[in-house]
């Protein structure tokens, strides 16, 4: 753990003692050697399933694809912030950049503890960053409301968890994750007891987020600079499905009586946001929204408790963290040159830009789920458990996918096919840096094909 831990926290020394124009070579060099360093978590040959365990930290396999996702998205955040940043003082893009560093710090910590407390404490600590990213960065005058939604729908949903864990600390006086698995079942009988299961599950619901409480999500995604968008699709959301693995096996006896509500609400938000992304404008506001629609699917295989189940869910959470991180590059590729979000301003762009085009195309098809990506393999083992535990389930599931394909190439035909609107007249051709970015992205979900049970291996 401390082979990429300590390389990432040397970087901050780097960012501010670094000459300016090398600022970002040496960022992106000292970042992506970390990213391949942490491929060696795949190496798993413990028979308990932890390796590179000491007294805090610990990998697992449900673990290792998330931290490796964590560690991957690093330079790839850097490659999109570049132009973004080209016009602040040197000053202000060292500090950026040493906020990235410091979320990514977080985030490899909230994935490696092995005490649940401290879990909570690094997924806390993640909203620092987060919102000085989103109100100083952001593009528009909202930023400022988008991070008060963003920081007190969290912070909201996650102080009944500061709760319910000191309850349970109190009543098995352990919060380690390697002991807890094996603590006798609870015997969750009294009003108080069904509280503390929702105050366990709520700040994880919120962080996903459940369809219902995902106001704070559009905002938060639309305001946001590139690096902040990227890293809320691809990390911060999957935070929420980790949370609720590593808790739910100890939740077992209520799970069954009390989930119905909260897989409903999670099935029909894939309906539900599907049908919004239909007629939005905003194009980062279109991919937002679709985050929502593939997270209700998380949700509900976590909470249907099968191995298939949270297998589909620790496949999509992966494969849809490339995938919509790839979609906000695009997104941003588009605004860097139009200067608009809006779809019917920045249209036909497939005349000016056919390389780029083929990068939508791709992207697109990932979103909707093509075969054989990983996306379609989580989506597919989802509804499959999804449908042996309720044959109803299929109408909304299927309805949902069907929606999903609309707006995936509703976006695609929308933004690159057609001509070119009268008021764009010069624009920026497009950078081998995106060229290279978008690659970065979709490479990792094209390789994942060829070895699916890097990232599915937990539940067997």
């Amino acid at each position: 753990m401390l082979k990429v831990l300590i390389p990432m926290l040397m970087m901050i020394p780097v960012i501010w003692l670094v000459s300016g124009k090398w600022l970002w070579c040496s960022v992106l060099t000292h970042s992506l050697l970390i990213s391949l360093a942490s491929v060696c978590w795949f190496k798993n040959l413990s028979e308990t399933g932890w390796t590179f365990l000491n007294s805090y930290m610990g990998v697992d396999s449900l673990a290792t694809p998330l931290l490796i996702l964590s560690c991957w998205l690093l330079p790839l955040m850097v490659l999109a912030s570049q132009n973004h940043l080209a016009s602040e003082p040197v000053s202000r893009q060292r500090v950026y950049v040493t906020l990235l560093v410091l979320l990514e710090v977080l985030l490899v910590l909230a994935f490696s503890v092995t005490e649940v407390i401290m879990f909570y404490v690094m997924f806390e600590a993640t909203l620092i960053p987060t919102l000085f990213l989103i109100t100083r960065w952001g593009n528009q005058a909202e930023r400022l409301n988008a991070g008060t939604y963003f920081l007190f729908y969290t912070l909201a949903g996650s102080l009944p968890l500061l709760v319910a864990l000191l309850i349970l600390q109190n009543s098995t006086g352990t919060l380690s994750l390697l002991t807890l698995q094996f603590s006798g079942p609870f015997q969750l009988s009294t009003f108080a007891d069904k509280f503390w299961w929702a105050g366990c599950l709520l700040a994880f619901l919120v962080k996903m987020p459940l369809y219902g409480v995902h106001l704070w999500l559009p905002k938060a995604h639309v305001e946001a600079p590139i690096a902040g968008s990227m890293i809320l699709a691809a990390i911060l959301l999957k935070l929420g499905g980790y949370g609720m693995m590593r808790i739910l096996p100890m939740l077992e006896p209520l799970t069954n009586d009390f989930g119905y509500p909260f897989i409903v609400f999670a099935i029909w938000g894939v309906v539900m946001s599907g049908l919004i992304c239909l007629r939005q404008t905003d194009l980062k506001s279109l991919i937002a929204y679709s985050s929502v629609g593939h997270m209700g699917l998380v949700i509900s295989g976590i909470l249907i408790q099968t191995p298939w189940g949270f297998t589909g869910a620790l496949i999509l959470m992966i494969a849809h963290g490339l995938t919509s991180s790839a979609l906000f590059c695009l997104a941003n590729t588009n605004y860097e040159r139009v200067h608009s979000r809006t779809m019917i301003l920045a249209r036909g762009l497939q005349v000016a830009f056919p390389l780029m085009a083929i990068w939508w195309f791709f992207t697109s098809l990932a979103n909707l789920a093509l075969p054989p990506l990983p996306n379609l393999m989580g989506e597919l083992m989802i509804i499959t458990s999804l449908f042996n535990w309720s044959w109803w389930s299929l109408i909304f599931t299927g309805l949902g996918t069907l929606i999903t394909a609309g707006y995936s190439l509703y976006m695609f035909i929308t933004t690159q096919r057609g001509s070119l609107p009268a008021h764009i007249i010069a624009l920026e051709p497009s950078h081998s840096r995106e060229h290279l970015l978008l690659f970065l992205h979709l490479l990792p979900l094209v390789l994942l094909i060829l070895k699916p049970h890097l990232i599915c291996g937990w539940a067997a």
